[in-house]
């Protein structure tokens, strides 16, 4: 027969740490919102770079401007779920 022990931490009834979980989802959310940025930042200054006459301290510059632009303008969206 199957055994309907409990067998996890819910069922249990453990406490959980509920403020070190938001704290780890927020930490994960603000990661990939810049991590995402730094990405397309580098594609689009790469992609100025390699395709136009502008060369390498251009791309550099429209890199930099790029990711200052997108980390203002990601500083206010908002990292929980209502």
């Amino acid at each position: 027969m199957a055994d309907h022990t409990p067998a996890g931490p819910l069922e249990t009834g453990a406490n959980m740490d509920y403020p070190e979980h938001e704290r780890t989802y927020k930490l994960f959310i603000a990661l990939a919102k810049y991590s995402a940025l730094i990405c397309a930042s580098t594609l689009i200054a790469m992609a100025f770079g390699f395709f136009t006459s502008a060369g390498f301290f251009s791309a550099t510059v429209l890199f930099i401007i790029i990711c200052a632009v997108g980390a203002y303008l990601l500083r206010d969206i908002p990292t929980h779920i209502s």
